[in-house]
């Protein structure tokens, strides 16, 4: 790829390869997420439990990462995206015929565990072919094609609720966008053909060749390295910008997640019907996609942390209202407008771990450094909905959603402090992506 390449050309040439996959696996998802506690509220589980099952989602994701980085340094984004469909169909079959809440957690589990097979491969596909210029924009956009399918499948769901089909239906809609996604893989452009990767000198961090020039070199593996280092090492190597920056992107993560599972359970807990649940975090969704591109923007105009900052502001703050409005006589309008709030929070934050990782990854190992990355932050959206059901199950939900808030309020305090550090307003195109840091992995 040029770097002389604009960046619509680019964005459109992604698109059959890595966004349309997205769409549709997270249009599926999307219209599964908001059912889950009421799946698991049919099988017995009360509310707790339920917050539980829906965490297994994140924690499926988080123990992903290192097979999904094996997978793809191996065998390619292709047949990786095409393998993770193929399990999360299992996984979704899981959901139609599950006898118990057991058996639920561990095809929820499953799903969680292919959403991070798609998302390393994406991610590291994207880091070593897109040009640092307009590099916040293009994965902001990858997230805007997620939040596209978080955005529209809660209304799919509702729909189909509302037509009497059942909860289940969501599920087998579902199961079809799956089977869509693997034919599009499958039978769509190769993305590692299609879109070459830089040059071995722009790899290590040297001048790239000037867009006049075309080095010829043959592209071999999906993700270019000078040598494979595995997931641990690449932790201990670059821990000081892992346990720095990564803790503050795990934090947002953590509030992301905390809010993918307290908004169906806050409007379960209110006794609110799932219809009425899937079109208040729809809506949000709605919000939150709108402000997607506009995220890319600002981080490539103005720095990253003019997006992350407010989003965790918004965030923390929305979950810190939130939870004391459970008991008021106008619960569902708090419910429905905090809920959008959130929406705010999190579109403004759209691609922003994405393009963090791709920021501070080594040019000569981004698929391990990118894997220990996602790994870490992943850690922060497992944790998440495991803090709130131990707090619903020890205090209540409103305790949960208000501890959630001060979370993303620390987070946002720890961004202004690392940010600036690892990740210079203004970044340099030619200079090698890791050579802020010093052989501890902190920032020189």
């Amino acid at each position: 790829m040029h770097v002389s390449d604009s960046a619509a050309s680019v964005l459109r040439r992604f698109a059959p390869m890595i966004y349309g996959p997205t769409v549709l696996f997270a249009l599926g998802e999307g219209a599964v997420i908001p059912l889950i506690p009421i799946l698991a509220a049919e099988l017995g589980a009360d509310i707790a439990q339920a917050a539980l099952i829906t965490s297994f989602l994140v924690v499926g994701q988080l123990c992903g990462n290192i097979p999904a980085g094996w997978t793809v340094a191996r065998f390619g984004e292709r047949v990786t995206m095409a393998l993770g469909g193929v399990v999360a169909i299992a996984g979704a079959s899981g959901l139609l015929f599950a006898p118990s809440p057991a058996v639920l957690a561990i095809a929820v589990f499953v799903i969680g565990f292919c959403a991070a097979t798609f998302g390393l491969a994406r991610h590291s596909f994207m880091t070593t072919r897109v040009p640092l210029a307009f590099r916040a924009r293009a994965l902001s956009l990858l997230g805007g094609s997620f939040r596209l399918g978080t955005f529209v499948g809660p209304f799919v769901a509702a729909a189909l609720l509302g037509l009497g089909a059942g909860e289940l239906s969501a599920v087998w809609f579902f199961l079809i966008c799956l089977v869509a996604v693997i034919l599009l893989v499958l039978l769509g452009p190769d993305p590692e053909t299609a879109a070459p990767a830089p040059t071995a000198s722009a790899r290590a961090g040297t001048p790239a060749p000037s867009p006049a020039e075309d080095s010829g070199e043959p592209v071999t593996g999906s993700i270019p390295t000078a040598e494979r280092v595995g997931v641990f090492r690449t932790l201990w190597q670059y821990r000081g910008v892992l346990s720095r920056l990564g803790v503050a992107a795990a934090s947002l993560s953590a509030v992301r997640s905390a809010r993918q599972a307290v908004l169906p359970l806050w409007g379960l807990s209110l006794g609110l019907d799932a219809q009425t649940i899937a079109l208040v975090v729809g809506i949000s969704g709605a919000v939150d996609f709108a402000l997607f591109y506009a995220s890319g923007q600002v981080m490539d105009r103005f720095g990253r942390l003019w997006a992350a900052l407010p989003a965790m502001l918004l965030m923390g703050g929305g979950f810190i209202a939130l939870s004391f409005t459970h008991d008021l006589d106008s619960a569902s309008m708090w419910f429905a407008m905090f809920a959008a709030v959130l929406g705010v929070g999190n579109g403004l934050s759209s691609g922003i771990l994405l393009t963090l990782g791709a920021d501070v990854a080594p040019r000569s190992s981004p698929a391990a450094f990118l894997g220990s990355w996602r790994t870490l932050t992943d850690a922060g959206g497992a944790l998440a909905p495991l803090l709130v059901s131990a707090l619903t199950a020890l205090v209540s939900l409103s305790v949960a959603a208000g501890a959630m808030g001060v979370l993303g309020l620390v987070g946002a305090a720890a961004f202004v402090r690392w940010v600036p550090r690892f990740v210079p307003r203004a970044a340099r195109p030619e200079a090698p992506q890791d050579d802020h840091r010093d052989d501890d992995g902190d920032a020189a």
